[in-house]
């Protein structure tokens, strides 16, 4: 029935749906063995992902950007903890792109001593909750929630997929400075930079640069019909809205109740406030 597979289990502190996650998926991700040139990107669902794992991904294939660019990102990065990934992940070539939703300390020890590149993807979290509020609406394996408002406390609580974006991105900010690895943030992915292809270890040209931003523009991904989800009729209902909504910053203001707002600044200020880590984005 359409409410059994919107159920959550909590796995490893972890709250996801059952409809595409399991113990034994949990438990694979995290003895999975990485290799020197694996590439891994980390990030809190609705941070941007897809659009992260275009860009690595074309960078990483610059020779083939019309073929990429017809392969879903989910075939061209697969997430670790996914039902699929035991079964798919051997057909990987390398370097293997791979990406994970998972907090940065389900990994870390292992990530500590490799060259495996790390990429840590953090957006604006008034913006994630958001997107990720007409994520649910959208999606069909997620649970229902009555009003923003709703959605709005479970978030700051945790209780939605992944659990708290606070605790993620604290484990982000916790390990990334002792890996092989690169912090980017949503704001800054409109100023697409060589960094990036540097840190790859691609060399890109100009004309590379140009195909790759026109490829990974969010009207050529939201028009991809390999990238938008268009034929994933049994994951989401396309009557409630895009995979690609808006791909904008700031929308969160358009949602938020200046209650809402001084609620989460001041869990915001609790949770993250004493980290000497500034992020490019405006919280007001």
């Amino acid at each position: 029935s359409k409410e059994k597979t919107k159920v959550m289990e909590v796995f490893e502190g972890i709250p996801l749906p059952v409809a595409l996650f399991s113990k034994e998926n949990l438990h694979f991700a995290s003895k999975f063995q990485f290799q020197d040139t694996d590439i891994l990107l980390v990030s809190y669902p609705k941070s941007g992902t897809h659009w992260v794992q275009q860009i690595l991904s074309l960078m990483l294939n610059k020779e083939d950007l019309q073929n990429q660019n017809n392969i879903p990102t989910f075939t061209r990065a697969p997430l670790l903890e996914n039902f699929s990934f035991q079964k798919e992940w051997i057909k990987i070539p390398e370097p293997r792109l791979l990406t994970t939703h998972l907090p940065a300390n389900f990994f870390s020890n292992k990530l500590k001593n490799s060259k495996v590149r790390v990429v840590f993807l953090v957006r604006n979290p008034k913006d994630v909750l958001v997107s990720s509020y007409h994520f649910h609406n959208f999606s069909k394996f997620l649970p229902d929630f009555n009003s923003f408002d709703d959605f709005f406390h479970h978030f700051i609580e945790g209780k939605v997929c992944y659990g708290s974006w606070f605790n993620h991105t604290k484990s982000s900010l916790g390990v990334w400075h002792e890996l092989n690895s690169f912090l980017i943030t949503y704001e800054d992915l409109s100023q697409l930079s060589r960094t990036w292809a540097i840190f790859l270890g691609q060399k890109l040209e100009p004309d590379d640069m140009e195909n790759i931003l026109h490829y990974s523009s969010f009207s050529s991904m939201s028009q991809n019909d390999c990238l938008n989800y268009s034929s994933s009729i049994d994951l989401f209902d396309h009557s409630k809205g895009k995979f690609f909504r808006r791909g904008v910053t700031g929308n969160w203001k358009e949602h938020f109740s200046p209650e809402q707002n001084d609620k989460f600044n001041n869990i915001y200020q609790e949770e993250l406030g004493d980290l000497n880590f500034k992020f490019d984005w405006s919280l007001n």
